[in-house]
């Protein structure tokens, strides 16, 4: 499955699990069947009780760590999973799920439907958060896992640690939500649906039917580089990129002759390449939608969580503000929950759970050091 490495895991490979008997959504519909792409890292204990969840923001994937066989580029995560890193393999056994509705080997709208043969397009049924993380329930299930010693995830990723420890709360020992919210605000719906108006402008989206032909790739293209704004910061930008130009000669009309444009339509071009448009569509919607309190009072619906919580922010994020993370934080409070909040200081803005390693690594080491103290992690 694996090869370890001095400097790390090494080659991993993704494995698919299929839930038998499809799965139940929220919305009443049927999904049958339901594929999940997944990827482990380290040795499950003898007595599974070292199982750490991993879960991805809005476009990631299963591979969060270790190389896959011919690819320069490691798992998104690599840089926190590992032996000696903040999900230390030597200790615990890491898990990695892609969301259904996804389209890097879940079940997603660029799969086959069965009762047509075709590609479902958009008579893929609307997801959650939540039938995300059913569907992850199934393959913890399958892996023989009764209790999670941890879930963990920055952005959407921290969404479902939330919706686990409200959902399965007898099977979740800790929560790290990390540059999370409860719920969208308007300002983050209204960054979503710029990007999503851009992919159904693209003449090539062909009301979601575009599969055999040509993708709507500008529109994609268009909808990360908004995307890509959202998670630096004014400060990163500066850093990164100031206001140096890629060719000293003045008055282009309008090529990409500031360094900040290169950078962002060589994003936009780049992830084309790996996602799909319409489960781009589809998995924001899913996270405008979140809102794990239903209207109801946050500390009520955390009443029932047994989970220790670590909550972590960044002064920088201006697209996840720390003053969601702290709502997080007192409805815990209120609702007799032990959670410790953390705000670290970094200029990368939303990027800074991806980017911002030592920090967050000692803050993860510390935590789970102290939720395994407690039940015996490292028992064979």
């Amino acid at each position: 499955m694996l090869v370890k490495e001095e400097t790390g895991i090494g080659v991993v490979e993704t494995q698919y699990f299929t839930i038998a008997g499809g799965l139940s959504l929220e919305n009443g519909e049927k999904l049958n069947p339901v594929t999940l792409a997944y990827e482990t890292y380290g040795r499950l204990n003898e007595a599974k009780s070292n199982a750490v969840l991993v879960l991805h923001a809005l476009t990631g994937d299963a591979h969060a760590a270790g190389y896959h066989a011919g690819e320069e580029k490691p798992g998104w995560w690599d840089n926190m999973i590992g032996p000696g890193k903040a999900f230390d393999t030597e200790k615990y056994f890491v898990i990695c799920a892609n969301v259904i509705g996804g389209c890097r080997g879940s079940t997603g709208p660029s799969s086959i439907n069965p009762q047509t043969g075709k590609p479902y397009g958009l008579d893929f049924p609307l997801v959650t958060i939540r039938d995300m993380v059913a569907a992850q329930r199934y393959l913890i299930d399958f892996l023989g896992i009764d209790k999670l010693l941890a879930v963990a995830g920055g952005s959407m990723g921290g969404m479902q640690v939330l919706q686990w420890a409200v959902s399965y709360p007898e099977r979740v020992r800790a929560a790290i939500p990390i540059g999370t919210a409860a719920r969208h605000s308007p300002q983050q719906i209204a960054f979503n649906e710029v990007g999503r108006q851009a992919i159904i402008a693209d003449p090539n989206w062909q009301d979601g039917n575009y599969y055999g032909g040509t993708p709507p790739t500008r529109g994609l293209a268009v909808a990360r580089m908004v995307g890509h704004i959202t998670y630096m910061s004014d400060v990163s930008m500066t850093e990164k990129f100031g206001r140096r130009a890629r060719n000293q000669q003045k008055f282009f009309k309008f090529d990409n002759d500031f360094e900040v444009e290169g950078y962002l339509r060589s994003r936009g071009d780049n992830f084309v390449r790996r996602f799909d448009a319409n489960s781009y569509l589809y998995i924001t919607k899913a996270i405008d939608r979140f809102d794990l309190a239903e209207g109801n009072s946050l500390s009520e619906v955390l009443r029932n969580v047994r989970a220790k919580f670590l909550v972590i922010a960044f002064k920088s994020d201006w697209l996840y503000p720390s003053y969601q993370s702290q709502e997080i934080v007192r409805a815990c409070k209120t609702a007799g929950v032990d959670a410790t909040y953390c705000e670290i200081c970094s200029s990368y803005g939303h990027d800074a759970f991806l980017l911002e390693t030592e920090q967050q690594s000692r803050l993860v080491s510390h935590f789970l050091n102290r939720v395994a103290a407690g039940g015996g992690v490292n028992d064979e």
